[in-house]
């Protein structure tokens, strides 16, 4: 019974539902389909029945079993680049506790969620990182994390797994920080070994709108005070974004470690690949799904209905239909056929 829960629940919030009646809702009206391949002994469970299993569910637990499904689903072999980010559920804080906070690893190439760690505040995240690197195969992987990642410690787990990192340096490493703007500054003055200095520009122009990227990446870690403390410490950078819209111009720079020798080309796309996990997860999650909007307050019922999200994002991105996320979710819930084809992946529909 336990099984056929959750594969309504995963069809639920593809076809829509975002929350426990809108699913139970759902299941109700398609009970004659889902019985070609569920058993439902007891028929389709009521919407206190999906929140009482989901509330007791264990996160870790289910992430396992829907993630290893989804994995073999979408062919994923190797994981590329990793980025990992946190995102405040809004609407999950409670009269005792305050909003779940949850640390997601997100494959850029493939465009899934491998593992996520739930946490009561952002602040928490550094605590939350190396739980989650320790839930993944980081061997050849390269792992981007944003400034509150940035510390020895999580630069070593990820050596020691095997990965590679590329971390963003801000405030709260002074003397790191420091560094490598005084260094960068070196290689622009043309201070430093011919060849370690690369840099990489790109400029676009959509609807009115003008950006410049450019990156400087030096392959020279002798101006980091601290870097025998950095494991594989070998190259630093800075990037920076100007962009123009309707005459206004702002720009971005951000300074950044990494350890693996690669050119600025590369690590200007590594640092924008991860800078698009905002709209590629966390705006789809807010926009297509509703999640700031949800009020489910049980941490464990949190937890699974966002990871049910985001499993239903990486299911519904992989079906070739030219439409949005919104739309797609719609189809799903008037189309059961295209609810199996975005449910069954590449697998054989002849059994839904």
């Amino acid at each position: 019974m336990l099984f056929d829960i959750i594969v309504l629940a995963i069809c639920g919030v593809l076809a829509n539902c975002d929350d426990w009646p809108d699913i139970a809702l759902f299941a109700q009206k398609r009970e004659a389909w889902f019985r070609r391949f569920l058993k439902l002994p007891h028929g389709v469970p009521s919407h206190d029945t999906f929140e009482r299993v989901f509330a007791a569910l264990d996160p870790r637990a289910l992430e396992r079993c829907c993630l290893a499904w989804l994995r073999e689903v979408a062919g994923l072999v190797g994981t590329g680049q990793i980025a990992i980010d946190g995102k405040t559920l809004c609407g999950s804080a409670g009269s005792a506790l305050g909003p779940l906070h949850l640390v997601s690893a997100w494959a850029t190439q493939a465009g899934l969620t491998l593992a996520q760690v739930a946490v009561d505040g952002k602040g928490n995240e550094i605590t939350a990182i190396p739980e989650l690197l320790a839930l993944l195969d980081l061997n050849g992987a390269l792992v981007t994390i944003d400034a509150i990642g940035c510390q020895k410690a999580i630069a070593r787990q990820v050596v020691a797994g095997g990965g590679d990192y590329v971390l963003v340096v801000k405030g709260n490493q002074d003397r790191l920080l420091e560094d490598v703007q005084n260094t960068v500054v070196r290689g622009l003055d043309g201070e430093l070994r011919s060849g370690a200095v690369r840099t990489f520009t790109t400029r676009e122009e959509n609807h009115g709108r003008q950006e410049e990227r450019s990156c400087v990446a030096i392959e020279y870690a002798a101006g980091v005070r601290d870097r025998r403390l950095w494991p594989g410490l070998k190259v630093v950078g800075m990037c920076r974004r100007e962009r123009t819209v309707n005459g206004h111009t702002s720009s971005e720079v951000s300074f950044f470690i990494g350890s693996r020798r690669m050119g600025a080309r590369r690590y200007a796309q590594a640092l924008r690949n991860h800078w698009g996990i905002e709209n590629n997860l966390h705006w789809q999650l807010d926009v297509s799904f509703h999640e700031d909007a949800s009020r489910i307050e049980n941490r464990h019922g949190a937890a699974n209905f966002a990871l049910l999200r985001k499993l239903a994002l990486a299911l519904l991105k992989r079906h070739p239909r030219k439409d949005s996320i919104a739309r797609k979710r719609k189809t799903a819930a008037l189309d059961p056929t295209f609810l199996a084809e975005t449910l069954t992946g590449a697998m054989n529909l002849e059994k839904v």
